[in-house]
């Protein structure tokens, strides 16, 4: 064959190599397309593992709808209206779904709307502070709402507390447990939230140890102020951790829209470290009430002491004013007027009174 007919022969064959290398115009267009600033992370799992790559959330929820077994986490903080709403088109969410996804500071609580599940739960850190002052802020709360699908999961985080950063690197090194789903992620979730309230729990006691010290030391210098401040910071805590026990105990019921059998052991030890968490709380608050109404006692006392000595001291006053105003009546003839230590006995007779008077007070605790 002619060297000339040979090359071009080869041609369509490089020509078709080189136009294998290059991406269609709409497949470039695809893989440039990026998450918004308000995704943490999103991921495809298989078989409970997760698939390499940080994909876009419209391509690994179609990726995950092809594949067996496979499901896709999608991870928000504070998104933005328009971005939750485009999140709510792709994974076929309702409006309704979508605006709860969006409101922040709702009790914690377990939904069904269709075909997905909205689970509400609440964010708790601890605010690390030198002193307890009247102002400052000792937890830090927020919300997290996990929306549960057969192919999805979504977390939508609010607030600075509750980071689910180490959530997913936990569970991702668990391929067993998550293995069995997106249920799988509202465990772990839950089970991080519940840990994160007895962290907060073993902080706010050594808090309560501190003021109750101050309390009921010698100097009493505890302010009332802080005490109060303290409490509204425990009742915030307690607004956070004593309603989630009736939808997790929910979950833990034999419905096919609940988790699967095989996480119910692990809802259940979630549940009871829940419950550990609600009782340390109740403590704290009766605890509380108990310091609160003490040093409340302590003060009433104090003014009582100052009543007293305000008073004592008024009696000693009175009878110097007394032996004063008689001497000072100016009558002509009044015993002692014509004596010649008549002054001088009359102020050692102020003396030795109000000396009488000092030592009876002292003695009854007055002074």
């Amino acid at each position: 064959m002619e060297p000339g007919v040979r090359e071009r022969l080869r041609l369509p064959a490089v020509v078709g190599r080189l136009l294998g290398r290059v991406a269609p115009p709409q497949r470039r267009e695809a893989s440039r397309r990026v998450n918004p600033d308000a995704v943490v992370d999103c991921a495809v799992y298989v078989g409970g593992r997760r698939e390499p790559g940080r994909p876009h959330y419209a391509d690994a929820y179609a990726r995950a709808r092809r594949g067996r077994n496979a499901f896709v986490w999608l991870g928000l903080h504070d998104p933005a209206p328009a971005v939750m709403a485009a999140v709510g088109r792709t994974f076929g969410l309702d409006e309704l779904v979508v605006e709860q996804a969006l409101a922040d500071g709702r009790r914690p609580t377990v939904q069904r709307n269709g075909h997905v599940t909205v689970l509400v739960l609440r964010t708790a850190g601890y605010v690390e502070h030198n002193e307890l002052t009247h102002d400052s802020e000792v937890i830090d709360t927020g919300d997290v709402t996990v929306l549960l699908g057969d192919r999805f999961v979504v977390t939508v985080r609010h607030g600075a507390a509750g980071a689910l950063t180490s959530v997913r690197a936990d569970i991702e090194r668990r391929p067993t447990v998550l293995a069995e789903g997106p249920w799988a992620v509202a465990y772990a979730v839950g089970s991080r939230m519940v840990d994160l309230y007895l962290e907060v729990a073993g902080h706010v006691e050594r808090d309560l140890e501190r003021v109750e010290e101050t309390v009921f030391a010698r100097d009493r210098s505890a302010d009332i102020q802080h005490i109060y401040q303290l409490k509204r910071e425990l009742v915030e805590f307690k607004r956070a951790v004593l309603p989630l026990q009736a939808p997790l105990r929910s979950l833990l019921d034999s419905r096919p829209d609940n988790p699967p059998r095989a996480l119910h052991r692990w809802f259940a030890d979630v549940d009871a470290r829940l419950t550990r968490a609600v009782d340390r709380v109740a403590a704290f608050d009766d605890l509380l009430n108990s310091i609160l109404q003490s040093r409340l006692a302590q003060l009433a006392v104090d003014q009582n002491n100052d009543m007293r000595k305000i008073a004592a001291w008024a009696a000693i006053a009175a009878t110097q004013t007394g032996i004063a105003g008689v001497y000072g009546m100016n009558f002509a003839h009044m015993p002692e007027l014509g004596w010649r230590y008549g002054y001088f006995g009359a102020l050692g007779l102020m003396a030795l009174s109000a000396f009488t008077l000092y030592r009876l007070f002292r003695r009854s605790g007055w002074l």
